[in-house]
């Protein structure tokens, strides 16, 4: 879908207000709800090969995690240093954090191991810039950016080593390439199965 995010900009700035906003707005089926930059926003429902893309990562991931850990998706993640309430399209996590938080609706984003985004044309510049400064800022160790909408053709990157908020490229390549994810996963993506915008 093209259309962009529509921002719904609150009456108040508190972290907290925030988050009673977020989690009191009433959501659009199959749309996702997020606060980036302290603004509380809607992505449109996205295209089906986006899932595609998700179920193949989430498939390679799966047999490398140790048994604590799954992968995630539609789970929120909070960042409230930068005040971003994150819905990664893949979270790797384990799953005690889950138990800890049972009663919210989201986690801590430094407890993640692993975050990934899948771009679509509406998003796809917030998951280049504001979403990986957010998520380097909570110390997430490692950020996999799916970027079929890259201006120069379908892309994959991961970043590492967050200091602040911004991570350091690790690897890069396009749809279509052996894609290596280090430890603690070790695996490769195979990333010609992806499907093309």
């Amino acid at each position: 879908m093209s259309a962009p995010t529509d921002p719904y900009v609150p009456d108040h700035d508190s972290w907290e207000g925030l988050v009673r906003l977020w989690e009191e707005l009433d959501r659009p089926e199959g749309c996702k709800v997020e606060i980036i930059g302290g603004t509380v926003r809607v992505a449109p429902r996205v295209a089906n090969r986006h899932a595609l893309i998700a179920s193949v990562v989430r498939r390679a991931l799966c047999p490398a995690l140790p048994e604590a850990w799954d992968v995630y998706q539609r789970q929120s993640v909070a960042v409230p240093s930068c005040g971003a309430m994150l819905t990664p399209d893949l979270l790797v996590l384990d799953s005690s954090v889950l138990v800890e938080s049972a009663t919210e609706c989201y986690v801590p984003a430094e407890r993640a191991v692993l975050v990934a985004e899948i771009t679509c044309l509406s998003t796809a510049a917030q998951d280049r810039t504001e979403k990986p400064a957010a998520y380097a800022r909570a110390g997430i160790p490692l950020y996999l950016l799916i970027d079929a909408h890259a201006p120069g053709g379908p892309t994959v990157t991961l970043y590492g080593e967050p200091k602040q908020d911004v991570y350091r490229v690790l690897r890069a390549g396009r749809f279509g390439d052996t894609f290596h994810l280090p430890t603690p996963f070790g695996i490769v993506l195979d990333t010609s199965v992806f499907p093309r915008p």
